[in-house]
């Protein structure tokens, strides 16, 4: 990403991340509902919307995995050994992805915060002096598959993708 402010608003880039996802189960964690997520639900009844507020997951919510997690009005809710704590446990145990809408400034997070958990600066947004930017972690597009992992590389062709140790 660069430094660019994109053209796009906040609310639509959340749209496009929801309706590219299609997640039947999804983990909104924040102090505030967004339009988009709304009009989501309007247009996907069949989505299963779980809510938490900004902090640790309640106990019956942690012991369950969801397609895609958002964290909107999070982080400026939180110290950062929480909401470090927050996006790690959910990354790790909870979702297989993730996306981010915090304000720099008042959350007090920087880009290597985010980075240092895996998260890619996807969209940056700019009204008046505030600044808002969007992050994203997906399991599947964290680590491309190196060249050398092949059977051309393989002490045995023929065993390849059969045996696992």
């Amino acid at each position: 990403m660069t430094d660019a402010v994109s053209s796009r608003t906040p609310q639509q880039a959340l749209a496009a991340l929801l309706e590219r996802h299609a997640p039947q189960r999804l983990l909104l964690i924040g102090a505030s509902a967004f339009p988009a997520l709304a009009a989501f639900e309007a247009a996907h009844p069949e989505t299963r919307v779980s809510r938490a507020a900004p902090g640790p997951l309640p106990a019956d919510l942690a012991g369950q995995r969801f397609d895609l997690a958002l964290a909107v009005d999070c982080l400026e809710h939180l110290n950062k050994a929480e909401g470090t704590r927050l996006l790690a446990g959910i990354r790790n145990l909870n979702a297989s992805c993730i996306a981010v809408l915090a304000d720099p400034v008042a959350s007090g997070w920087s880009d290597t915060d985010f980075y240092a958990l895996a998260l890619q600066a996807s969209e940056r947004f700019a009204r008046d002096q505030q600044v808002l930017k969007l992050y994203t972690y997906d399991v599947r597009e964290y680590k491309q598959v190196p060249d050398w992992l092949n059977a051309r590389f393989w002490a045995n062709p023929e065993n390849f993708g059969k045996y696992w140790w």
